[in-house]
Order: C-alpha cells, then structure tokens, then sequence
C-alpha cells in the first residue's frame, strides 16, 4: 500500500515539471476581503449550557415546547405562571429562559438568478458556533415495508432539496447498516442523496411487502391438520423476532444519541418505522423487553438532549376489506376477527412510537399519505424552547429496595387559557456524574469506540485526505493520507538519547452497505533520534493507506489513534464517492494540492520532496504546505493536480478539446474565478488519463481561514458541453 501513494506523490512532483507546456494559469491578483466578510453579523455564542440537559445532584434542567390550542408557540411566559412538578409535586424553578432559534432568510433582494447548466458551488463547511439544527434522519430499514420505503426516500429527498437549510448538520442513518452506515453529520448535499440511494427494504427485518398481509395469507389462521400448539409455537416464534430486530433498533437509536450529545444546535432524531408493540391488547400484557430498551433510550436522550420525533409512513390506511384480501373458506366471524387483529395490530405498533417522542418531547406523525408536511411539522417545531432548571430534593437520587427509581416530571401553565405543553417526562434518579458515556474502560474498547463513533473524537488531532484515483492496471482506489500531530502524543526520553512513544492505531474501510472493505490495526512503537525530535514535533508524521475499490459507490475511511502514556484518543472518518468510471462519463480525480515557494513554481523547479521514512511513516519537511495538511501562508504559489478521466476525442484530430478553470470559495462565497484556459495533451501517454498542473498565487489580502478550490472541467468535443468538478479545502494560516 505505501508503494502505490509513493507513486501518487511522486506522479504529482513529475507533472509539475510539464505545467510551462500547459496554459499555465497567470496568478491571480491579490484577494480581497468582501464586505460581507465584515459587514456580516456573526453568529451568537452559545454557552454550553444552554445545549445540554443537565440532571445532576445538584440541577435538574429540561426544555419545553408551548402552544396554544390552535398549534402557535406560545414565547412569553414568565416563572411565575408555570409550575414543575416531580412525582407530583411542586419544585422551586431555579432557572427559566426561552431560546429563540429563529434564523433569517438570506437575503435574496439582490440575488442574480440562477444558472441551470452553471457549475454547482462546492458546500460550506460550518463551524460549531455556525449550527443552528443537527438532525438524525434514522430510518429504521428493519421494521419498513417494502411499499413504505419507497415512501421514505422520496421524502428524504424533498427534505434535502427543499427543506434543509444552510446552517444545518444532517445525517441519513439506517439502522440495519451496522457501524459502518453511520455516517459524519454532513451538510455537503452529495453524501446525504447517496446514503438516500441505499435505503431500501430489507427482506430479512420484521417488514413486509405491504403495512399488512392480505387476509387468507395470515399465518395465525389454523389451517388444516395444524394443532392449537404447532399454531402457538408459530405464533411465539414470530413474536419473538418481533421483539428481536425492534430491540435492534433501539440499540441502533442509543449508538446515535451517544454520538449527538457532543455536537452543536438543536439536536433531533427523526424515526421513520412503522413501530413496535409495548402493550398486547389481547390480554393487556406489557412487553417487558421493549418497554425496558423505550426506558434506557428515553433517558439516554434527555440527558443529551435529544428530542426524537417519530413518523409512521405507512400512511393513512384502509383497515377494512381491501381487494388484496381473499375470504375465501373464512366464515364472517373469522373475517371479523381477522379485521380487528389488523386494526389491533396498527395501533398497538404505533403506541411504541408515541411512547418514545412523548417521552423525549418530541411529535409523533401518524395516519397521514403527506410526510413531507409532516417534516414540515418537525422543522417549524424546532424554532425555540424554554429551558428549565430546578434543585432536587436528595430523595430522587436514593435507590428503593436496590433498584434506581424513574422519576416522573411535568409542567403547569397557571396563565388563563388552553395550552399544549411538550417536554422530557422523565429521567432515572442517576446524575450525570454517575453515568458518563464515555469509551469503554480497556484500551480495546476505548479505540474501537473512537472508531465507531459518527463523530471525530480531538484528545489528538488527526488530519484525513481521501482521493479516489483510478489507474489503467490496478483499477479504482481511495487513497488517503493521515496526518497525526505529535505534540498530543507523549514522549520518553531513552538512557541513549532516543524519545520514545507507543501508541494503538486502527483503521477501516466501509462499502456503503456498511461491509469492512480493509482494516488493519496494530501498536506502533516511535523511537526519534534527539537531534530530529523538534522536527518532528513542528512537522508531524503522515500514515498512507490505499484500498482498492472495485464497486463504484460511496466509502468511507474510520481512524483512531490511541496514545498508551496519556490514554488520549484521536479519531478521524472522510467519506469519498468512487464514480463508475467504466460508463465513460466526463470525471475527475481528487485532488492533490501542495503549498511552494512563488519563484520555485514560476521557475518549473517542482516540489521539493525531503522526507524521511521510518516504519512506514513519511516526517514532510514542509507539512503545513503538504498534501496532507494543506495549510498554507499569503504569498505562496498553491500547486494543484488532478487527473481527468473518459475526455472525448475529436475525429478529425484525435485528441481531446477541452477547458480548464479555477475558483476559490470561502464561506460559499466565490472569492476568485480564473480564466477558462484549454488543454494541451501533446505529452499525455494515456488519453483516457489525462494529468492537470499548474497553480495560483495566494494574494496577501487573504485572511486566515478555510477556503475551497474548486477546478471546472469543459468537454467540447459534441455541441453540448460535458462537465465535470472537484474541489479541495485548504486553510490560510499566519
């Protein structure tokens, strides 16, 4: 694996030396700052406890939803026209607050409109202090049918091009994905509509074709020749797997709110199933084992301060005769009791989906062909919220006869009127002190929950570059690059001289079903000479992974690094989209971008390579400017390469006919936007590959920051133009 990414970079520095026969791009002349980077009012500040529900010895802190009886959010309330109860009874309101999440419109009194066939504008990476929603969309493939899967991805496409906004961070999760279907919050459009194309029905979950089988196909109808026992027995089986793959979900729906109770904004699941039983209405039994799981996630949430709101999208449906149903051999009081186990069924599934938003605050959608109004219904009900805090008394932390007691709690509002009041309803007499979602206690656990883990975990930094390459032998591949910063990792100082570390890494490559494609882990064992270790410690070292990938899709690559003095923990996850290069569309690698002098690029003199190797670990002399890092100062030449892959031919000279053009964004904003230049493939050996350089100079008005370059490439070979893009982050720092 180490030899091919050698082969990458070495590619790169060779083409370098090819950019004086290509239109090299002229630099560009210094960037300036718009106004809209001054004139813009920044994002208010959150303080962290305005995020996070807190139950602790000492504070129990809740937020709650008001509306009157015609569904408007009710904002001015005062302490004392509402009561919080406990168990039923009074508690003194320490705190109260309403927080308005409210964001405006952008302002489109000036906007130009917009062209169809321009190229798409790279996506905005926000910052913390940016996030107004982050939002779990979870559907829950093993309890849908094969009818309402169809259903939902046409409303989590609508809710991508429609109803996400700017300022929010989503994920598209399925809970028979496994570890690996858990992807980073996003709010890059392209990842959320690739995990939408994998939401399919699972024939193996508890779902069917339909919301419910056509009648004289019911398995509970005694056929002929099956005793009372052998119907039993069937039953129990079926019931038992029932159970079995909701508990999976719910185990699903934990591991997803473990991971939002550290990420900014208001944080949200929506549960798109069609439910799970609690109560059997037969004989009024209660199914133990869910309703257990339902109490650990409800509690899990309110801590983390997840609302989870639940829909149901088998719709509104027809629970009578249905021509799908044959009677046929049924006598009517058969039918009829095979109609009310139906309509049973329907309820019963739905309660355990009302158990869960009532408990978490949340709504719960049901009975309605119109989900896309129904996450409309979601999205207006996250505007704003009171918060509210109360001491407890020390009798809500006290066991009783061994065993943690649930705590009830409620609100009153004492103001004359009707009002509709949504909250947490309860939590375990367990403080937050207590139970800790922390990383398991052995070394194992702690770096396979990094690992596992939607979310980056920052004890030591860690920086991933994934790029999907495609070569004429070996075929499609991701290939990444791992930059660790040392300066997180501890150092022991040798009787010879040597500083020493130890540390566990892990690495794994999922498919988009989820599947392991490459892993490998193992303990590193670092020894510096003395006289290299400040270099080292300035420079970083970078680990080089590539993985063959044969299936076009979308992969991603999960990293954890694990230090064994400090016990700190890093952990990193790209996600790449691998095109099927064999439909001979217009595409474009990754690309590859490096920071050099101005006068070594005008000169030609390439990319000076001084790198030493030890264990498989490449220690860049320059590695805020590498490929790796790509943090680059004001008045560098950023050198870019990437490689252009299914361009046309002309038949009259055989080559291809095409333009190149640069853009740099920042914020969304287009900063730069360079001359479209056409290509010279004189020198290209293999015209389905065609290797680009060339760079541009990073004007000093540049302020520090996070940037994006975005290269455009035109086939103009047919009269309709085939395009194709890509882009890279880079950041400017002083």
């Amino acid at each position: 694996m180490r030899r091919s990414l050698i082969a990458l970079i070495l590619c790169f520095q060779s083409l370098a030396t090819l950019a004086a026969q290509q239109p090299s791009p002229s630099p560009p002349p210094p960037l300036p700052q718009t106004k809209t980077e001054t004139q813009k009012p920044q994002p208010q500040q959150r303080n962290e406890d305005v995020d996070v529900v807190k139950i602790t010895t000492n504070l129990v802190q809740v937020d709650a939803v008001v509306t009157d009886k015609n569904g408007n959010r009710i904002t001015d309330l005062r302490p004392e026209e509402v009561e919080m109860l406990e168990d039923g009874r009074n508690q003194k309101i320490t705190n109260f607050s309403y927080i308005a999440l409210d964001s405006k419109p952008p302002d489109t009194s000036n906007a130009k409109p917009l062209d169809k066939n321009a190229p798409p504008t790279p996506p905005v990476k926000l910052r913390p202090e940016q996030v107004r929603r982050t939002m779990a969309l979870v559907v829950d493939d093993l309890g849908v049918s094969f009818e309402s899967a169809n259903y939902v991805r046409q409303s989590l496409k609508k809710f991508v091009d429609q109803q996400m906004q700017p300022d929010d961070l989503v994920a598209i999760i399925r809970t028979s994905g496994g570890i690996g279907a858990l992807q980073q919050f996003t709010s890059d459009k392209r990842q959320l509509y690739a995990a939408i194309e994998k939401v399919k029905w699972q024939p193996n979950g508890r779902g069917n074709i339909s919301a419910f089988a056509p009648l004289g196909s019911d398995p509970n109808i005694q056929s002929e020749g099956q005793t009372d026992s052998g119907q039993t027995r069937d039953a129990d089986i079926e019931q038992f797997r029932e159970d079995y793959f909701a508990v999976g979900t719910l185990g699903a729906l934990n591991y997803v709110v473990r991971g939002l109770r550290e990420l900014p904004g208001r944080k949200s699941i929506v549960l798109f199933s069609e439910g799970f039983q609690i109560i059997n209405s037969e004989d009024s039994s209660v199914n133990d084992r869910i309703l257990f799981g339902l109490r650990r996630l409800t509690d899990l949430a309110n801590r983390a301060s997840v609302v989870i709101y639940t829909m149901d999208p088998r719709g509104l449906q027809p629970l009578g005769l249905t021509a799908a149903d044959s009677t046929a051999m049924m006598t009517p009081e058969q039918v009829e009791q095979q109609l009310s186990n139906r309509r049973n069924a329907l309820f019963e599934s739905q309660s355990g989906l009302d158990y869960l938003a009532a408990q978490t605050g949340g709504m719960s959608i049901k009975n309605t062909n119109d989900l896309n109004g129904g996450m409309k219904r979601i999205i207006a009900d996250q505007e704003g919220y009171y918060l509210i805090g109360y001491r407890p008394d020390d009798s809500t932390f006290d066991r009783v006869n061994g065993r943690t007691k649930f705590h009830h709690i409620s609100l009153k509002i004492k103001r004359a009127g009707k009002y509709n009041i949504r909250m947490r309803n309860g939590f375990y007499g367990v403080s937050d002190e207590v139970i800790t979602p922390t990383a398991g206690r052995t070394p194992q656990e702690q770096i396979l929950n990094a690992l596992t883990s939607p979310f980056a975990r920052s004890g030591i930094h860690l920086h991933l570059t994934s790029l999907f390459v495609n070569d004429a032998q070996t075929g499609s591949a991701m290939r990444s690059m791992l930059h660790v910063d040392p300066r997180d990792i501890d150092f022991t100082q040798e009787p010879d001289g040597m500083h020493k570390a130890v540390f566990d890494i892990l690495a794994v490559a999922f498919g988009d079903n989820g599947q392991v494609l490459e892993q490998f882990s193992y303990t590193q064992t670092l020894r510096i000479k003395d006289e290299n270790f400040a270099r080292v410690l300035n420079n970083g070292f970078t680990y080089h992974v590539t993985v063959p990938v044969k299936k076009a899709g979308a992969y991603q690559l999960r990293t954890a690094l694990r230090d064994k003095s400090s016990e700190r923990l890093g952990s990193a996850s790209q996600f790449i989209e691998v095109p099927d290069i064999k439909k001979n569309k217009l595409l474009l690698s990754g690309i590859v971008l490096r920071g050099m002098t101005l006068d070594a690029y005008l000169k030609n003199a390439g990319v000076k390579n001084e790198e030493q190797t030890t264990n498989d670990i490449a220690v860049d002399a320059l590695p805020k400017a590498s490929p790796a890092l790509r943090q680059f100062q004001t008045g560098m030449a950023l050198a870019y390469g990437v490689t252009i892959y299914n361009a046309q031919l002309d038949k009259t000279s055989g080559k291809p006919n095409l333009k190149i053009q640069v853009r740099v964004f920042r914020n969304g904003e287009q900063l730069f936007a360079g001359n479209e230049l056409g290509y010279d493939a004189t020198q290209q050996a293999d015209l389905k590959r065609l290797s680009v350089v060339g760079g541009i100079e990073l004007g000093s008005a540049m302020a520090p920051g996070e940037y994006v370059l975005q290269i455009i490439v035109k086939d103009l070979v047919k009269e309709k133009p085939r395009v194709a893009t890509q882009w890279m982050d880079f950041e400017i720092v002083k």
